[in-house]
């Protein structure tokens, strides 16, 4: 809960189902037999071995942006299987996501993935006891996608759904490397192309929202930043690979920390002073339409990029000092990026932190860090999902 302070196994299939029998042949196509698990009207219980023991093994879905993503993961640690079907291509003509034809992608490749990460963890279907899946933030059309697809899933198995905030699933991606559970508190910062979010975590269901973007998020500057200096899409890697070769110090753009009390994000004035330095004015003080001449590109990403990294650092600290807290986790997509990794272990070990960044395959959106805030989710309720039934919700609230 977020508080605001402000080779494929083989299938199991007991006999051939005929065309009267719509239910038992999608369990054929599972490879579940569909018997064992009973239902009530009013909750979703594993029953059996899997909830008599903490171990479960937890399908993972995520779609709510521009990746489809299929994970298998046991006890909520260990990862069997990630698949992560990229759109990129898709996206890159247009220089950002479109949400129509990321709907339209996910529902093409959500089958695919399930079937390949099945196969890559040796998995069968009939081990699954849990389904978890990304219902808020993101794309309402995206995240419908994949809550169908969870609710058939589960509906197959005869397994509980349970919909997890995919930011909070970006806190448990620093830890998905560890056989061991986090240890509390945590200041956690979460940073992407959708959200940049400082939290005070104080348990696996109590994560208090210190500071936030106010306009732009950290990825959504490097997005249209890149936009801007003609180095495609995605924009962060972009930005980091022209940036290898500039001078961070060329351009001394503002820093927007805002107050010295606050701990809130606002990058758009940022993105704007990018806009003129690039591109200038015209007579009516409006952003010209191409790049001035001899504008140094990589200079540009590279102050840009520390003038991020900057910012990103400086609200960290300020964090942890204000909480007393010296553990920290990282996660997002903007935490692959090389620069801000680098400072942050710098600090961390400057300030005396246990500082945990998530691997970099599990920075950007994944359906492992979905299964494993599922797993947690479904261990604190034991063994149960009740309702409200998991629908897509673009907000971050369920309502």
């Amino acid at each position: 809960m977020v508080r605001q302070s402000r080779p494929p196994p083989p299938t199991r299939s007991l006999r051939r189902p005929g065309p009267q029998d719509p239910r038992a042949r999608r369990r054929a196509v599972l490879g579940h037999s569909g018997r064992g698990r009973a239902r009530s009207p009013g909750r979703r219980v594993v029953d059996g071995p899997a909830a008599q023991r903490r171990t479960v093994i937890t399908l993972g879905v995520e779609t709510s942006c521009d990746e489809t993503a299929v994970a298998l993961v046991r006890d909520g640690r260990e990862v069997l299987a990630s698949v992560v079907a990229s759109q990129i291509e898709r996206h890159q003509p247009f220089g950002g996501v479109v949400p129509e034809i990321a709907a339209r992608e996910h529902v093409t490749a959500i089958v695919p993935a399930l079937e390949e990460a099945l196969a890559a963890s040796g998995v069968d279907a009939s081990e699954v006891g849990l389904v978890a899946v990304t219902d808020r933030p993101g794309l309402q059309a995206a995240l419908l996608a994949g809550v169908a697809a969870a609710h058939a899933v589960g509906l197959a198995l005869d397994v509980p759904v349970m919909g997890v905030n995919h930011v909070e699933a970006h806190l448990v991606a620093p830890f998905l490397a560890e056989a061991r559970d986090p240890e509390w508190p945590l200041v956690s910062l979460v940073v992407s192309g959708g959200h940049t979010h400082l939290f005070h975590s104080e348990s696996d269901t109590s994560h208090l929202l210190l500071g936030a973007t106010l306009d732009d998020a950290a990825g959504e500057a490097f997005d249209k930043v890149a936009k801007v200096l003609g180095l495609g899409y995605p924009g962060g890697p972009a930005i980091e690979r022209a940036a290898a070769t500039g001078d961070d110090a060329a351009i001394p753009f503002k820093r927007p920390y805002l107050n010295p009390q606050s701990l809130d994000f606002s990058f758009s004035g940022l993105k704007t002073a990018v806009l003129y330095r690039c591109l200038g004015q015209d007579a009516n003080g409006r952003p010209g339409t191409e790049l001035l001449p001899g504008l140094e590109v990589e200079d540009v990403a590279a102050s840009f990029q520390r003038t991020v990294v900057d910012v990103l650092d400086r609200k960290l600290q300020r964090a942890v000092d204000r909480t007393g807290v010296s553990r920290v986790a990282v996660g997002g997509g903007v935490a692959c990026n090389g620069p801000l990794r680098e400072r942050l272990a710098g600090t961390a070990a400057a300030r005396g932190w246990e500082l945990k960044l998530a691997p970099r395959e599990f920075c950007t959106d994944n359906a492992a860090m979905i299964a494993a805030r599922g797993a947690q989710l479904w261990r604190v309720q034991g063994g149960e999902v009740s309702p409200p039934a998991v629908q897509a919700r673009a907000s971050w609230k369920r309502v």
